[in-house]
């Protein structure tokens, strides 16, 4: 019976140097194995960084993201429009009862406030008037008010208005002698009127003692109260009316004690959820209508959310493959440019957009079911995420070479411009607290530090220029000496030296992507890595840091799992 020869891996006698050698099969399997890996890693370097269009060429993979990102931005423009118009019935009763009451309470109201105060009072006589006017009015509110108004509960849950008033505790004052003997703890009174309190004589409460003011000592009296309306212009946009709750403060500022009493109304409105609503119609169909389509924008977002973090989950798998791979086969590190190819900050902007805009449309949906009134904070999350969804396009459109450019200026110009402002800030910072300490008591403009760095941006922007020299009080010559230096030595420093500056260095960034774009980029060890091929077969590809031009052959379905779905 034969027997089955059996192969041995024997050593094998080398002459040339007197010792056993194995053979080299081993040396040639491994290699060939690096080669392989080699090739897949190149494969899905390329793949990954293709665009859409390229990958649905190359694998018949239909772009999902690409869809979801147009469908989104159609969804979420929408959803923004229709929050956007319920939004502006909301402020526009808001501002509108706050000049209601303005009119209603203030005695003499011209319609436009002085200065940051609604109006002044320059005698006793106006100043008693003042104060009994509004007191007359919110008793007669129901008589005269054109809006849908009714007493709110107070402090206490009373209803009626509270009247304090601030001053020194004791004191004489003889300016005539210039004596003045004051005690500077200050003492704080009030007292409670309601309705029913004012519905008697004027006179009884009037002659009160509390209302015997010492003007000299006075500082402030403040007149509290509390109303509530219905906002029923939203039943025309098929919507459930909003009900309100406005604290409104009345100030008599007598701080100062120049003679000038400012007067200021503050009105705080606050949406309440109604207790008991019965409106006949179609408005709680629409309702639900309004309610499903958040609903669905909210799942077209969570979806993009799940795309895109898989994507970029995928994107660090890769580059710590092609990390090991480069320290492996180069004995290097890949430099830090390279590595940053791999976070596609787009995908964290989407990402962020989406995370926005789920957080926003759940807020409306409480909001349009009456369970939360926060529309500000809504207004702030839906116009964000859809800021960052219209800038998301110019993603796509950086597929094309004309459109390109513009992201590529901004990303080589960034790094400048930012360096070129720290050192710009602090020459503006300068001058702010200058003109601020200067010129604040001679200018309205430069009274606090907020409106003194306004002014000067719109001086860098050519705004308002004649306005701010002449406004410039000439009661001291040396401050107006100052104030014309202090303008024009900003004014020459910004717009003809640091504005033109800032302007070459943008206009210095787009030379170079120009020249790049005719000459070729800079090649870097990634895009060196991608131009090697072990086959004949070469991809046709435009430089860019962004690599997002590689195309690439067909592979076959076998081969999906090497394959990275950017």
């Amino acid at each position: 019976m034969a027997r089955g020869v059996e192969v041995l891996d024997l050593p094998v006698w080398s002459r040339a140097s007197g010792r056993s050698q194995r053979p080299r099969c081993r040396d040639s399997m491994a290699h060939l194995d690096s080669e392989v890996k080699e090739d897949c890693l190149r494969e899905d370097l390329k793949f990954y960084f293709m665009n859409p269009c390229e990958k649905f060429r190359a694998r018949q993979q239909i772009p999902w993201k690409l869809c979801l990102q147009i469908l989104k931005i159609v969804m979420v423009t929408t959803q923004l429009v229709r929050f956007g118009l319920s939004n502006q019935l909301v402020v526009a009763f808001k501002e509108e009862n706050a000049a209601a009451f303005k009119h209603l309470f203030l005695k003499g109201y011209s319609g436009t406030d002085e200065d940051d105060y609604s109006c002044s009072v320059y005698t006793q006589e106006d100043a008693y008037e003042s104060i009994f006017f509004a007191i007359n009015q919110y008793h007669r509110l129901r008589n005269i008010s054109l809006g849908t108004l009714g007493y709110g509960e107070s402090e206490g849950n009373r209803i009626g208005l509270k009247v304090c008033k601030q001053h020194y505790k004791k004191g004489t004052m003889f300016p005539s002698n210039e004596t003045l003997n004051i005690d500077s703890d200050i003492k704080i009174d009030c007292i409670h009127l309601d309705p029913q309190a004012l519905s008697q004589s004027s006179e009884d409460w009037k002659n009160s003692p509390f209302f015997s003011l010492e003007f000299y000592r006075l500082l402030q009296v403040e007149i509290s109260f509390q109303l509530k309306g219905i906002d029923l212009q939203t039943i025309h946009s098929r919507e459930l009316p909003d009900c309100y709750v406005f604290q409104n403060t009345i100030t008599f500022d007598n701080n100062a004690h120049s003679g000038k009493i400012k007067i200021y109304f503050d009105s705080d409105a606050n949406i309440e959820e109604c207790k008991d609503l019965t409106i006949s119609g179609s408005i709680q169909k629409n309702t639900q209508y309004v309610l499903v389509f958040d609903a669905f924008v909210i799942v077209i977002c969570l979806a993009s959310l799940i795309l895109c973090t898989r994507s970029i989950v995928l994107a660090l798998r890769l580059r710590k493959r092609f990390l090991n791979f480069f320290l492996e086969k180069y004995k290097r590190q890949v430099c830090d440019a390279d590595q940053w190819e791999f976070v596609n900050g787009w995908y964290v902007l989407v990402i962020t957009s989406d995370l926005m805009t789920v957080i926003g449309s759940v807020l409306k949906m409480e909001i349009k079911a009456k369970n939360l009134t926060n529309y500000d904070l809504c207004s702030i999350l839906l116009g964000t995420s859809t800021l960052f969804v219209w800038v998301g396009v110019i993603r796509y459109l950086g597929y094309f070479q004309a459109y390109n450019v513009l992201i590529l200026t901004m990303q080589a110009s960034l790094p400048k411009v930012l360096r070129f402002c720290a050192c710009a800030g602090m020459i503006y910072l300068g001058y702010t607290f200058c003109g601020w300490i200067v010129l604040g008591p001679y200018h309205n403009k430069f009274q606090n530090l907020n409106t003194v760095a306004e002014c000067l941006f719109s001086l860098v922007n050519g705004d308002d220029m004649y306005a701010t020299f002449a406004h410039i009080q000439q009661k001291s010559l040396l401050v107006w000496l100052f104030s014309r230096l202090y303008l024009y030595s900003f004014i020459s420093l910004f717009i003809y030296m640091i504005l033109s500056l800032f302007i070459a260095l943008i206009t210095d960034s787009y030379d170079t992507i120009k020249k790049y774009q005719q000459n070729g980029f800079p090649v870097t060890d990634l895009q060196e890595f991608l131009k090697e091929s072990s086959s004949k077969e070469k991809c046709q590809k435009e430089s860019s840091p962004f690599l997002s031009r590689v195309c690439c052959l067909r592979r076959s379905r076998s081969d999906d799992h090497l394959i990275l779905v950017n």
